[in-house]
């Protein structure tokens, strides 16, 4: 299979030593190339996903955001900083941002103000965004129609078929974790087979949700084939064209710079 593994996360305090020996391992895996999310992880501080795309161009494409656990915690200069790194033509799309009411980190209304904010940074920049939404989905429809979002990919999908369509019908991308191999995911798998596979991503989430049968362990991009089969599976197709197929999705919608052959 060829690969690209749409949303990773390779910060120091989860890979010390560095993103080298992940990216050789995931390399091995058929992955071509993987989009690493930059976000804030404290006050002034924006990680390390610059930095290490500018070390390994040719694999990794940064996007940037603020995660909605941190919106009311963002000072004002952190959301000059970021409108500054998602003007960088280097970062491909704008967040990870979103809604989170499973955890509430910060509260509901400074989630939705910081959310506002990323979807006019992105449509200021012409720029794809990158969607966060856990236990929020009407007020991430909301909020989205009424800012006019129509590209983008939300994250991690973990909704019903309901919610799928609501999401396509914007113009939007499912992007689908290692979730959908766990045991007690039907509702996300029926939303993965009702969605036309020109519209589905995949994601590793690294490094969080390895998929089976990795489960529990540190996730990393070189495991995003074990979610491909999976939505092959479902969508009753060859794995080999579904990743490409999803490759070639993940490359127009965040303009990746990477080659893959024809379809």
């Amino acid at each position: 299979m060829l690969l690209i593994d749409a949303h990773c996360h390779l910060e120091a305090k989860d890979f010390p030593t560095g993103p080298a020996d992940v990216i050789t391992r995931a390399r091995a895996q058929g992955v071509v190339h993987a989009v690493v999310v930059g976000q804030l992880q404290r006050p002034g501080d924006f990680g390390l996903a610059l930095t290490t795309h500018a070390a390994h161009p040719d694999f990794l494409s940064p996007t940037m955001g603020i995660h909605p656990h941190d919106a009311a915690q963002a000072l004002p200069e952190d959301w000059e900083t970021l409108g500054r790194h998602c003007a960088l033509p280097q970062v491909r799309a704008v967040g990870e941002t979103g809604l989170d009411y499973f955890y509430e980190h910060s509260p509901r209304a400074a989630q939705r103000v910081g959310f506002a904010k990323h979807c006019a940074l992105a449509k200021a920049l012409d720029k794809p965004m990158v969607i966060h939404v856990r236990d929020a989905h009407d007020d991430a429809l909301e909020v989205l129609k009424g800012e006019g979002i129509t590209q983008g990919m939300i994250h991690c999908f973990t909704g019903d078929t309901d919610a799928a369509r609501r999401y396509l019908d914007l113009g939007l991308h499912l992007s689908i974790s290692g979730i959908v191999t766990y045991k007690k995911s039907e509702a996300i798998q029926a939303a993965v087979a009702f969605a036309p596979l020109d519209r589905l991503l995949v994601e590793t989430d690294t490094p969080y949700l390895a998929p089976l049968p990795f489960r529990g362990k540190k996730n990393e991009p070189g495991n995003v084939g074990e979610t491909a089969k999976k939505v092959a599976e479902l969508k009753g197709q060859a794995a080999d064209l579904v990743a490409l197929t999803c490759a070639w999705n993940t490359k127009r919608l965040l303009s990746l710079p990477v080659e893959l052959p024809a379809l």
